[in-house]
């Protein structure tokens, strides 16, 4: 066992961990925090996305002791509630799975870009995988939320 101290959702955690555990794993089962989701464990479908020093990280692929004193944001840390809202209104959510993923992926890309357009989005949720919305909401969502942005 090794103590190790994670920032996450500007909460501070000092945790017992195994050198093997993901930090998924630690999110999940350990703190509790399931808005993470896992998918693949392969890091090929985005549901275990979580944000980390601003990157979009898939957490499936990542040791925890690998981000220790680093900052941390999991979907129960977003503050962006237009965001959310926003994937509602236009119906971005079906059956929620990929959701997390695509909420801080959207997240990353508004705090990178002020008004980006509809192929940088796209881009910037390529590594989700959705099976139920064709993503065209789901882009529609992100896109509205940064012309709110804009508006405020």
């Amino acid at each position: 066992m090794k103590n190790i101290t994670l920032d996450i959702n500007d909460t501070i955690y000092e945790i017992s961990i195994e050198e093997e555990d993901r930090l998924i794993d630690v999110i999940r089962e350990k703190l509790k925090l399931t808005g993470t989701k896992e998918g693949c464990g392969e890091g090929e479908c985005g549901a275990c996305s979580v944000i980390i020093d601003g990157e979009i990280i898939n957490s499936c692929l990542v040791m925890a002791f690998q981000v220790e004193n680093k900052k941390i944001t999991t979907i129960e840390g977003v503050k962006e509630d237009y965001l959310k809202q926003s994937f509602i209104d236009v119906g971005a959510v079906q059956c929620g799975f990929c959701t997390p993923g695509m909420i801080l992926s959207g997240k990353v890309i508004l705090d990178n870009h002020e008004n980006p357009t509809k192929e940088v989005i796209r881009e910037g949720i390529s590594g989700n995988l959705c099976r139920c919305t064709g993503y065209n909401k789901i882009v529609d969502a992100i896109y509205n939320t940064s012309k709110v942005r804009r508006d405020n």
